[in-house]
C-alpha cells in the first residue's frame, strides 16, 4: 500500500485524481479558517476516503469516481444541499455508500479478509453479498455519526426518523450495485499488489 501511495502519477487521470484529493486537503484549510469548525470536521471526515484508493493502487478511473463521489457527498453537507435539493440526500447516499463499499472491499481483500478480485477463490456472489453487507454497516455507521453531531456537537444537523431509514435504504442499494459492479469489473491497477 505505501509503495502505491508514493508511486508518482501516470496520465492525466491520475493526475486528476490527485487534484482531487488535494482539493479535500485545501477544502479542509480553507473551512477551517473561513468557515466553522462544524464545517472543517465534515469536510475532514472524507479525507480517509481520499487517500485509499490511492493506497489501494485503485485503477485511475475508479480512483477519480471514489474522490468525486467523497467531496461531492461532504461538500454537500457544507453547502446545505442536503436540505435544500429534494431528493439530493438519497441520490448521494446511493452513490456515496455504493463507492465506499466497493473501496472496503477492495481493503478487506488486501487483509486476507475476502478473496481478491484477480483470485481463483474469487467468486461474482461473494462481492455481491460482502459488498452490500458493508454498505449497510457504512450506512448504520454514518447515521449513527450524524445522530452523535446533532447530539453533541450542533442542531443545525438534519437527522429524522425517516431520513436515516431512507438514507440507509439507499446505502444499501447502492453497495449492492456496487457489488455487482465488483463482480463484473476489475477495480485494481494489474501492478497494484
Amino acid at each position: 500500500m505505501k509503495v502505491n501511495f508514493l508511486r508518482a502519477p501516470h496520465g492525466i487521470a491520475e493526475f486528476t485524481a490527485d487534484g482531487l484529493r488535494l482539493l479535500g486537503v485545501l477544502s479542509v484549510l480553507v473551512a477551517a479558517i473561513w468557515s466553522t469548525g462544524t464545517d472543517a470536521g465534515i469536510l475532514a471526515l472524507g479525507l480517509p476516503a481520499l487517500m485509499v484508493p490511492r493506497m489501494m493502487g485503485m485503477r485511475a478511473w475508479a480512483d477519480i469516481v471514489v474522490c468525486a463521489t467523497v467531496l461531492v457527498a461532504a461538500g454537500s453537507n457544507v453547502l446545505d444541499l442536503y436540505r435544500t435539493v429534494v431528493g439530493w440526500d438519497i441520490v448521494v447516499h446511493l452513490v456515496c455508500t455504493g463507492v465506499l463499499a466497493a473501496t472496503s472491499y477492495l481493503v478487506l481483500a488486501r487483509c486476507g479478509v475476502v478473496p481478491a478480485q484477480d483470485s481463483a477463490a474469487f467468486r461474482k456472489r461473494t462481492a455481491i453479498v460482502i459488498s452490500t453487507v458493508v454498505g449497510l454497516a457504512v450506512s448504520a455507521l454514518w447515521e449513527m455519526i450524524e445522530w452523535a453531531g446533532r447530539t453533541f456537537v450542533t442542531a443545525e444537523i438534519f437527522v429524522t426518523y425517516e431520513d436515516t431509514i431512507g438514507d440507509m435504504a439507499a446505502g444499501g442499494l447502492g453497495a449492492l450495485i456496487a457489488g455487482v459492479v465488483l463482480a463484473y469489473v476489475t477495480l485494481e491497477r494489474p501492478d497494484a499488489h
